[in-house]
C-alpha cells in the first residue's frame, strides 16, 4: 500500500459486549474498503462539489485576499472559519447567502490577518439530501525578514496524555539552537521536556513518558528578535498553557482486528474494527489524535491512490467521525458502506482504522460512540498489523522514538 494512506488500529480480547455500551468511535481518513470504494458506483450530484479560495494548502497569501466557500447547486449547511495566530484561535464571522451557494466573511473581518493560518469546515446538502464535506488551510504571508512557529496545541485548551508540543517554523531555521533555546516548555507537575528537530522547519518537544492526567504545561515563546537565519529574526513574544485532561490510550490490533479502549489504565471496552487491507496494510506504532472533523471527505487521489485514468479509488464525501492520526492520510473513522460482518473479521480498507456507524452519524455506534470520549492528544497504538513503524515525524509520532534518540535531535544536546 502507498504509506501516505496509511492508518492505525488497536484490539485485543473483548470484555465488554459491544451491544451493552454506548455510541461509537469514528475515524476519518485518506483510505475506505477496497471493495465498496466506488458505493456502488452511483454517481454523485454536482451539488457536492464545493469549492473554497484561497486553495488548500497555499501559502503566502497575501492580506487583500478574500475567502469564498462557493456550490454549484444545492445548499451550504455549515461554514466554519478559523484564524490561528500564536496558537490563538479565533471564528472568522461570515454569513451564507440567502440562495445557500456561497458564503463571504462580514466586511469588517474581510482583510486576512498576515502571519496567521486559516482553517475551512464546509458541508453541503444537494438536491437529494446527501451532505458532502471539505476541509481547507491556508497561510498568510509573513512580512519579510521575519519567521514565525505555527504551533500545536491550542492555547488554554484540554489534551489527551499523547499530546506533543509542535512548533512548524514558515522559513528553514539556520541557528537551531539560538531558536530552541529561546522556547521553554514547563510543567506542573515538574517533569523534564526536550526538544527534537525534524529538519531545518520543525521542532517538537514532549516529555520521556505520556503527560500524567491533570498537567499543566507551559509554553514560553521567546522568538522576538532571535536571529533564526542570516537577518531573519523571530517575532513571536508570548506564553500559551494548556492542560492534560484523563488518560486514554486505544490498543488497535490489527490481526485480531480488535481496539481495546482504556481510561486510566482500565480496559473499557473492547471494539470490532476493519484494517488496512493485504495490499494497502495499516501502520504499526503510536499515533496521537490531531484533527476531529464529524463529517468529512475522502478522496483517493489525494492520497496517492488512483485508477488508470487519474481518478481516485474512491471517494466518499461524507465520512463521519473522522479522527487524524497521521499527516499522511491515516484516520480512524466510521464506516457505513461497508456491511456489518466485516467489522472484527477483514481487512478492508485502504490503510485506515475503521468502526462502524451510520450514514450521516451516530452516537449510538462504535464510531460515534469513540469519537464522542476522544480528545486531541489521545494515543492509538497499531499492532500485529503486517507493515512497518510509522515514521516520528508523520503527525505527532514521536512517541516511537526512544528517549535517548528523542534527545539526541535536541540543537541544546
Amino acid at each position: 500500500m502507498n504509506h501516505s494512506a496509511k492508518s492505525a488500529r488497536a484490539g485485543s480480547a473483548a470484555v465488554l459486549t459491544w451491544a451493552g455500551l454506548l455510541t461509537v468511535l469514528v475515524l476519518l481518513t485518506g483510505c475506505t474498503d477496497t471493495r465498496e470504494a466506488v458505493l456502488n458506483g452511483k454517481a454523485r450530484s454536482p451539488g457536492d462539489a464545493i469549492s473554497v479560495f484561497p486553495e488548500n494548502g497555499a501559502k503566502d497569501v497575501d492580506e487583500k485576499t478574500r475567502i469564498a466557500v462557493k456550490v454549484p447547486d444545492g445548499r451550504l449547511e455549515s461554514v466554519k472559519v478559523m484564524r490561528i495566530e500564536d496558537a490563538q484561535q479565533q471564528t472568522v464571522a461570515g454569513r451564507i447567502a440567502e440562495d445557500g451557494r456561497s458564503w463571504a466573511p462580514e466586511p469588517e473581518v474581510a482583510r486576512l490577518a498576515l502571519a496567521a493560518k486559516y482553517s475551512i469546515d464546509a458541508v453541503a446538502v444537494d438536491g437529494a439530501g446527501r451532505r458532502s464535506a471539505r476541509h481547507a488551510t491556508f497561510t498568510t504571508l509573513v512580512p519579510e525578514h521575519r519567521f514565525i512557529g505555527y504551533f500545536k496545541p491550542e492555547n488554554r485548551s484540554t489534551v489527551g496524555t499523547g499530546m506533543i508540543v509542535s512548533f512548524s517554523f514558515n522559513r528553514p531555521v539556520a541557528d537551531r539552537a539560538a531558536v530552541e533555546k529561546a522556547i521553554r516548555v514547563t510543567s506542573d507537575p515538574v517533569v523534564e521536556v526536550a526538544g527534537h528537530w525534524f529538519g531545518k522547519d520543525r521542532l517538537d518537544f514532549r516529555p520521556k513518558a505520556y503527560w500524567k492526567p491533570g498537567t499543566e504545561v507551559t509554553v514560553d515563546i521567546g522568538l522576538r528578535d532571535v536571529e533564526g537565519a542570516p537577518g531573519v529574526y523571530g517575532s513571536q513574544d508570548k506564553t500559551v498553557v494548556f492542560t492534560i485532561g484523563r488518560s486514554q490510550v486505544s490498543r488497535v490490533d490489527a490481526e485480531d482486528k480488535t481496539m481495546e479502549v482504556r481510561r486510566d489504565g482500565e480496559l473499557v471496552v473492547t471494539v470490532p474494527i476493519t484494517a488496512g487491507a493485504p495490499k494497502t496494510t495499516t501502520y504499526n506504532g503510536k499515533m496521537v489524535v490531531t484533527e476531529m472533523h464529524e463529517v468529512t471527505r475522502m478522496n483517493g487521489a489525494t492520497v496517492g491512490f488512483t485508477d488508470k485514468e487519474g481518478k481516485g479509488e474512491y471517494d466518499i464525501k461524507d465520512v463521519p467521525h473522522a479522527i487524524r492520526l497521521t499527516e499522511s492520510g491515516t484516520f480512524l473513522h466510521g464506516n457505513y458502506w461497508a456491511d456489518e460482518s466485516v467489522f472484527g473479521e477483514e481487512n478492508v480498507s485502504h490503510g485506515c482504522i475503521g468502526l462502524r456507524d451510520a450514514k450521516g452519524g451516530s452516537g449510538s455506534t462504535p464510531g460515534g460512540w469513540f469519537f464522542d470520549r476522544t480528545l486531541i492528544g489521545d494515543v492509538v497504538e497499531v499492532v500485529n498489523s503486517r507493515d512497518g513503524k510509522v515514521a516520528p515525524d508523520n503527525g505527532l509520532s514521536g512517541w516511537n522514538l526512544g528517549w535517548k534518540k528523542w534527545k539526541a535531535g535536541s540543537a541544546l544536546r
